[in-house]
């Protein structure tokens, strides 16, 4: 099992790591602050070093309990090696405020609109979007609707991780707020959880900002009316 760095810092840029196994241009690392595309978010991209030679990781992907750094080459490496990362700053703290965004307009949306739920959503590194079963929504209630959490997040509240087990999380009503999110927690014996101070909790297992205040100002880009019951909302961050 690959030890997930970017869990305990999601602000560590660099790390040191031993390769775990080599597969061509797939290297799996002990540790790695790299983080893999899951739960919509994109995966980090950066640097390896490997016996001073420099790969560019272009993808990373879950493999079971293990992480796959996709290298832009075949590596010259054996199990034991060690390796030096770094990961795209740039790209991976895009990502971190526009997660953070999300989680806290689908915090304000849970805590005004009780019929609002979220259905889904993609990050990306230059935008983001959330899908909602909510019939009632339209644009200009999507505006009012990220007035709201601008405020919030202007507030400078905490944003932090814990692990709860399966059985605290059962006990935590609307912890997940999709379906493959609920069959999730059925499957894991501990749960992390992200919490955003004083007004959400949610299971998460992706990087966030520690503050909202980072997220900046959230911005209107599109809405859509997507059939009977689901909307999109597509918002970009300044």
């Amino acid at each position: 099992m690959t030890v997930k760095l970017y869990w305990k810092d999601a602000y560590l840029k660099e790390f040191e790591s031993k390769i775990e196994k080599v597969d061509g241009n797939k290297v799996f690392l002990q540790e790695t602050a790299f983080y893999p595309t899951s739960g919509g978010a994109p995966n980090d991209t950066g640097k390896l070093v490997i016996k001073g030679k420099e790969y560019d990781v272009i993808e990373v992907l879950k493999e079971g309990a293990e992480i796959c750094h996709l290298l832009d080459q075949a590596a010259d490496a054996v199990p034991g090696d060690e390796a030096h990362g770094a990961i795209d700053w740039d790209r991976r703290y895009h990502i971190m405020r526009y997660h953070t965004a999300l989680h806290l307009i689908d915090a304000v949306v849970e805590r005004d609109y009780k019929s609002g739920k979220i259905t889904g959503g993609q990050i990306f590194v230059d935008r983001a979007r959330m899908d909602l079963d909510m019939p009632e929504l339209n644009k200009e209630l999507t505006l009012k609707i990220l007035d709201e959490s601008n405020k919030m997040a202007q507030e400078g509240r905490s944003v932090f991780a814990r692990e709860i087990s399966q059985e605290e999380a059962l006990k935590m009503p609307n912890l997940a707020r999709t379906e493959p999110g609920r069959q999730l927690i059925m499957s894991m014996d501990t749960i992390r959880l992200i919490e955003i101070e004083g007004l959400d909790v949610q299971m998460d297992g992706g990087t966030h900002v520690a503050n909202t205040k980072e997220i900046g100002k959230i911005v209107f880009n599109a809405y859509e009316n997507k059939g009977a019951h689901r909307r999109r909302v597509d918002v970009i961050l300044e």
